[in-house]
């Protein structure tokens, strides 16, 4: 196993305490992220596998990289396909994959019984729905003063939804179990690779130690519908509580195997690359996601003044690895906190909850942030943990929102 010390540094006592509430804070201008945002006067264009997403509730930083607004997820819990952000490391393969999804087939290998098996064959083995956050390994990038290289995103790099599918454990029970030795479970996507490049340097090919196993599933169904493209089918490598970049999309190969791929995404990428360091195999993978909130609403990123009185604060809050038990509201930037309440059904451990508290708010301006605390009792930290990826960011301050009271 690699070392692990990043879920100790991750750790900040919690204050508690009562809320003040009559008070104003001085205003933290916007990020520099945030400006360019607001100041984009034109959508991007959306790529034709994409196409039928709600272009008004997306931001197209790229064809491969698409965030939901902060003003689009709304208030329920699950996140409609058409508003789901978009992540890939290489260009999709093609829609023809997902014209007859039964017919893909899933290599299994490291297993006493290695086997080809089609969808239509996985589908005879079981069946579970796993309600999760989905979030991209960089989302709050944009909120890095160093400026990390990447896709900077803010709060939208993330989605909960229901995946279906297969438990893993039901397929190494078919296939007779992993052989002896195993310390990984490897997923390879399906994307095409040019002739005469070398796979591994391209390849989305990721590997994840045996306790991912526990709860990750094969699945063919997002939100009770066939995987689309844009999403990874027609099959997906889903593990529950891990980064993005982990869930395997249009996954052709499953290993078992003593060592980590020897994919550049593996062995080079996606690593909590200290500032200043080049990347390397000893560094920590970025596989479990950390406790993590942000406010949705009201919408500071708006630009627009909200009228002084009682104002409902909403946001999303979820543990990573177990549930959100609790999440504070402060209006000073920090100062203060106040318990929010969480609204709606609790669909498990690794799907998010919204929150939600009222509060008087006087005229003047105000710092609105969050923080969440798990079931395993860690609180959502004030820092961010500094990394040249600009990986893993769940700073509270980092994702305050400055509002305008009139």
């Amino acid at each position: 196993m690699e070392p692990s010390n990043l879920s100790r540094r991750r750790m900040l006592l919690s204050t508690g305490g009562v809320m003040a509430l009559a008070g104003t804070a001085s205003l933290t201008p916007l990020s520099a992220a945030l400006a360019q945002e607001k100041a984009k006067t034109q959508a991007k264009a959306l790529p034709a596998y994409a196409s039928w997403k709600h272009l008004d509730s997306l931001i197209v930083h790229s064809a491969n990289t698409i965030e939901t607004k902060r003003s689009a997820f709304g208030s329920g819990l699950i996140t409609p396909l058409d508003r789901l952000f978009v992540r890939n490391n290489v260009a999709p393969p093609s829609e023809q994959i997902v014209a007859d999804p039964d017919a893909w087939v899933l290599s299994i290998k490291g297993v006493k019984n290695p086997k080809d098996m089609t969808v239509a064959e996985l589908k005879r083995l079981g069946l579970v729905a796993v309600p999760m956050v989905l979030q991209c390994s960089g989302n709050g990038r944009a909120y890095f003063p160093e400026k990390p290289s990447g896709t900077k995103w803010t709060v939208g790099a993330a989605g909960c939804i229901v995946f279906s599918g297969v438990p893993i454990k039901a397929v190494l029970e078919a296939t007779g179990g992993m052989e002896a030795g195993a310390k990984f479970m490897t997923g390879t996507g399906g994307e095409d690779i040019p002739e005469g490049l070398d796979p591994n340097t391209i390849m989305v090919e990721r590997s994840l130690p045996l306790e991912a196993i526990d709860d990750a599933i094969l699945a063919w169904e997002i939100n009770g519908q066939p995987i689309p493209l844009a999403h990874g089918g027609p099959l997906r490598l889903i593990v529950p509580g891990y980064t993005g970049v982990n869930n395997v999309k249009y996954i052709k190969q499953l290993a078992f195997s003593k060592d980590q791929s020897a994919a550049s995404i593996q062995q080079n990428s996606y690593r909590m690359t200290p500032m200043g360091e080049k990347t390397n195999v000893n560094q920590e993978s970025v596989w479990e996601m950390p406790v993590k909130s942000w406010i949705t609403s009201p919408n500071g990123e708006s630009g627009e003044d909200l009228k002084a009185g009682l104002v409902q604060i909403q946001g999303l809050a979820f543990g990573g690895m177990s549930a959100a038990k609790e999440v504070e509201v402060s209006v000073d930037g920090g100062k203060n906190w106040v318990k929010a309440n969480f609204v709606g059904p609790d669909l498990g451990k690794y799907a998010w909850r919204q929150f939600v508290v009222g509060m008087e708010l006087k005229p003047g301006q105000y710092e609105i942030a969050s923080r969440a605390t798990s079931e395993a009792g860690t609180v959502q930290p004030e820092e961010r943990v500094a990394n040249s990826h600009g990986y893993l960011n769940n700073s509270w301050r980092d994702h305050m929102l400055p509002v305008t009271v009139a």
